[in-house]
């Protein structure tokens, strides 16, 4: 546990929500520059890493593997695990003889690009030194990781492995196991009323109850699943960064009074985090007196309270609203006035924070003009209302979201965010 804790403690250090992907990124690619080597694992040992914002065990590499460490000044040794980094403690590891040296040059083909999928694991799954289940066991992933494949092949009957590399070793995974990643579900929200005081939006879509949305908060907090930031989530599309299998990201348009109301407590009893976008130019002075009759939005000392919970990020500034012909404004902006009030949503948030890069498309509407005019006004990705999850791939000016109505059970929101393709094999 001491060994565990300390790499937590220097992790933390390191780990900023904005920069920590890039940082993650980078650790390994720095240490290059100091010799690394292959080395025995001398014990069944238990390594570590961070996914997501924790440091948790997430393999065990058998007694007598071969991983490829980078000396570190402290008691464990850094290794490639999936996008990121892994953790040994030293005493775990020893140093290997001439004649086991030269077997690591036929460990297997380490170096081909990533196929821009994951593997998932719904269970503890064992990582094969070949793609035969008669092969020795290289070691185990832990259950609930995304981990990057490499390659996929088939055996003499015709089953598929899937290829990952550990500490520079290749490792085998039976199709029978695992699941391939079908996305991050990116969860919409705006409006929210208690049942007796929804008058006036009962038959809108986009109003939910607070009781539903508290319910469905309470699913997602006893399913285990973790909410990320969408610095996160560019991170994932970029792969960048180690995540758990079971994640959403949750988000909040126009910057709703109710949202502060209703949605903030929740999320910050079950320390879960989200994205508001707020449309800039409705930001009130002060707070108003609450009325469920009208759409309200939050105040500029509302705005900061949330910010232990929520994200700021642009719904632009003055293309929140529809033409004459009933259709999103900014389908008919030129570019360079989609830009200029981009940006000026930018400037007018960063009261809030200084890394606005992320826009919710108004009313989901986009076209090729709203696209270049996220690029050219510095975002990095822009949110639709088009439903679907977000995969890796995926364009970032385009991506998906999903609806989950007060009118869905939890059973039908469970079946919606989970990884949709079925587990290959029986449990």
């Amino acid at each position: 546990m001491r060994f565990q804790h300390k790499i937590a403690a220097m992790l933390l250090g390191i780990f900023v929500s904005l920069i920590a992907p890039a940082a993650l990124a980078n650790l390994l690619s720095e240490g290059g520059a100091v010799k690394s080597e292959y080395m025995e694992v001398q014990r069944d040992s238990e390594v570590y890493s961070l996914i997501g914002e924790h440091v948790i065990p997430v393999a065990e590499v058998k007694r007598g593997q071969l991983i490829q460490v980078f000396p570190a000044a402290a008691e464990y040794y850094e290794f490639k695990f999936g996008h990121g980094t892994g953790f040994i403690d030293k005493n775990d590891v020893r140093s290997i003889s001439k004649s086991r040296k030269k077997m690591k040059d036929s460990l297997g083909e380490l170096n081909k690009p990533l196929t821009n999928q994951n593997l998932i694991t719904p269970r503890s799954t064992k990582v094969y030194t070949a793609a035969d289940s008669e092969s020795a066991v290289f070691g185990v992933l832990e259950e609930n990781l995304r981990y990057p494949i490499i390659g996929k092949l088939k055996d003499r009957f015709n089953n598929t492995w899937y290829e990952v590399n550990i500490g520079q070793r290749l490792g085998y995974v039976s199709e029978l196991d695992g699941e391939i990643d079908d996305g991050i579900p990116v969860l919409t929200y705006h409006h929210m009323l208690k049942n007796e005081e929804n008058k006036r939006f009962r038959n809108t879509s986009t109003t939910t109850s607070d009781t539903a949305f508290s319910n469905q908060m309470t699913y997602l907090k006893q399913a285990g699943y973790d909410t990320i930031s969408l610095y996160q989530l560019e991170a994932y599309l970029k792969n960048q960064i180690n995540l758990p299998a079971k994640v959403v990201v949750l988000t909040f348009d126009d910057g709703l009074k109710s949202v502060y109301r209703y949605a903030y407590p929740v999320l910050k009893a079950y320390g879960f985090r989200a994205t508001a976008f707020v449309i800039s130019s409705r930001i009130k002075r002060h707070p108003q007196k609450w009325n469920p009759d009208s759409l309200q939005f939050m105040s500029i000392s509302e705005l900061r309270e949330i910010q232990d919970v929520f994200d700021i990020q642009t719904h632009t500034h003055f293309l929140h609203r529809f033409d004459n012909k009933r259709r999103p404004v900014l389908l008919s902006r030129s570019l360079h006035n989609i830009t200029f009030d981009l940006e000026r949503s930018r400037r007018a948030l960063s009261q809030f924070n200084p890394h606005v890069l992320y826009l919710a498309y108004p009313f989901g509407g986009y076209n090729q003009n709203g696209i270049q005019a996220s690029k050219d006004a510095g975002l990095h990705m822009a949110l639709t209302t088009v439903q679907g999850k977000v995969r890796l791939g995926d364009n970032p000016y385009t991506l998906k979201r999903l609806y989950i109505l007060r009118t869905d059970s939890i059973p039908v929101m469970a079946e919606r965010i989970a990884n949709k393709p079925s587990r290959l094999a029986a449990q």
